[in-house]
């Protein structure tokens, strides 16, 4: 008897059963290559979704400008932030957060997105240009299988209900073919416009933002009442440039403050010594020589030469004298006091550094208002000037401003100074008001306060993308509603005649993206074209589709 067989000897061998297991390749893709990955990594980058991400990365990369102060904007309130936060200032400043809108990671943001928003827009207005010149798709062979779809009979020729509706098409603004016994229409390009308009409207904003980093300054100048100040770089308390505004780029008009108006809250006393308005009196003087008078308030700037002239705050100068013990002046002028609260309790530096035995430095305290507090501090009760106080702490000592180095007016470093008059020296600080003089300590001279005169904060800025930006960013808002709003859709009609003489209507539409009125605009076109032939009836079975929710 012959032996039963194995059956896995009947078994056919498999290619594989030949190789060895660890001779078996990895199957994988094929290499890309370095210029397959350069192609990928374009790609990628202008991708809508990633142009979306630079976006929205830029806008959180923009949240630190408003969360500390910028040099360009608000120089004094660096200083002070560097003052307030000693340790955390060099963090903050190493990583730029102080410049942010011109930081290295910011303008890389900044740049990717252009890049990005150029690479996507630039292939799709090729594509779309190319769409909108191609005629409406063919009629497709079975319109009762798309889902918004109706069904009409008439007595009517296939040639006048074809014509017919090849009219009544083309009055509602479709793009209309004709394919034999049916007829094509689309519309709604306009939506693919607005998107392209949209996209490249930001790309232009991100030019003009450009352009005017590029061509406009801005300034900042503390004015005294009475004072001038000139539109040149050197008159400047602070001066941020564009990358191509040269010294000569600037117009030499000439602003002079002749008086700040400011009213306050005395009425309501949940509110009193609230500022109501601020008005800044100014002459102005071509730099032809013509002059004008002007007013400036807080939201409407004076425009002069292409520049806008802000008004952003005010305060007190007092008028200060310095005398050496022969009564010969060594420092006369008025001297801007930074606010310190509500009620302009204000702080201010005077430095003496030649005419006396020593440089002197002094800290003063400006008090509008003064009251006295329990503990015999000073302060000020009301923002107005009613009987005013002028207080010094005297320090003595190298002033440090012989070294080349430039020092803040507003600061006074007193590590390497003594003290001479105050708290933590034997004779009291000086205080004083209006007309009175005082004797400096150790026979240095006198000091009196004259009087008092207000300052106004001003910031220039000359911005010449404005119009530019405004223009693209209508453009943005419109070209988004478009695209939001306009639907892009395509509707058939199909005549086809029956086996009793007369011809079946087909009807149908199709949708790119939401359009929920398609239903309605099949239906609506149905019965328009019934009212045009006048001899069309509805048929018992007609599929209609209820319209989408």
């Amino acid at each position: 008897m012959a032996r039963p067989s194995d059956p896995r000897a009947a078994e056919p061998k498999r290619p594989s059963d030949h190789i060895d297991e660890a001779e078996q390749e990895v199957i994988g893709g094929p290499k890309l290559g370095v210029v397959g990955w350069l192609r990928f990594a374009w790609r990628q980058l202008t991708s809508m979704r990633t142009a979306l991400f630079l976006l929205l990365l830029l806008a959180i990369a923009a949240v630190p400008g408003s969360l500390v102060p910028q040099r360009s904007s608000d120089p004094n309130g660096v200083s002070q932030y560097e003052t307030d936060h000693p340790d955390l200032f060099p963090v903050i400043d190493a990583l730029q957060g102080f410049d942010v809108y011109t930081s290295v990671w910011f303008s890389a943001i900044y740049l990717l997105l252009f890049v990005s928003l150029i690479g996507c827009v630039v292939p799709r207005v090729s594509h779309h240009w190319k769409a909108m010149r191609a005629k409406p798709p063919r009629t497709p062979a079975r319109l009762q299988r798309l889902e918004h779809h109706e069904v009409r009979t008439s007595s009517a020729s296939v040639d006048d209900a074809v014509s017919s509706a090849e009219k009544l098409l083309r009055s509602r603004r479709y793009r209309v073919e004709r394919y034999g016994d049916s007829v094509s229409a689309e519309r709604g390009y306009l939506r693919e416009t607005g998107n392209l308009v949209f996209h490249a409207s930001l790309v232009g904003i991100l030019v003009g933002v450009a352009l005017g980093g590029s061509f406009g300054y801005s300034g900042q100048k503390v004015v005294v009442e009475g004072e001038p100040f000139v539109n040149y770089i050197g008159g400047y308390d602070s001066f941020n440039r564009g990358r191509l505004i040269s010294d000569a780029s600037l117009v030499p008009y000439r602003l002079q403050l002749d008086g700040l108006d400011v009213q306050y809250e005395t009425d309501n006393e949940n509110a009193i010594g609230a500022p109501l308005d601020y008005t800044a009196s100014v002459t102005v003087t071509e730099p032809d020589g013509a002059q004008r008078a002007e007013q400036i308030k807080v939201n409407e700037p004076l425009r002069e030469d292409g520049t806008d002239v802000f008004l952003l705050g005010n305060g007190y100068a007092p008028r200060i004298t310095v005398t050496d013990p022969d009564g010969d002046v060594v420092f006369s002028g008025s001297v801007p006091f930074l606010p310190q609260d509500a009620q302009l309790t204000s702080v201010g530096i005077v430095k003496v550094p030649d005419g006396l035995a020593e440089q002197i430095g002094m800290v003063g305290f400006f008090y509008p208002t003064p009251v006295e507090l329990d503990s015999g501090a000073l302060a000020s009760a009301f923002p107005d000037l009613d009987d005013p106080v002028l207080s010094f702490n005297v320090y003595s000592g190298d002033l440090g401003l012989d070294e080349g180095i430039p020092r803040s007016v507003y600061a006074l470093d007193t590590d390497d100074l003594e003290q001479i008059a105050g708290i933590d020296a034997d004779v009291p600080g000086l205080q004083l008001r209006e007309g009175e003089s005082a004797e400096l300590p150790n026979g240095l001279g006198t000091v009196t306060f004259d009087g008092v005169s207000r300052f106004a904060s001003l910031e220039i800025h000359h911005d010449p993308s404005q119009l530019f930006v405004l223009a693209f960013a209508v453009l943005v808002l419109a070209g988004l509603l478009t695209s939001l709003f306009i639907p892009r859709r395509r509707l058939w009609v199909k005549a086809v005649r029956t086996s009793d003489g007369e011809i079946e209507l087909q009807y149908a539409g199709l949708a790119r993206g939401e359009d929920p009125r398609l239903g309605e605009a099949v239906t609506e076109l149905a019965d328009a074209h019934a009212e045009a032939l006048d001899r069309v009836s509805v048929r018992p079975d007609s599929p209609v589709a209820p319209p989408r929710t």
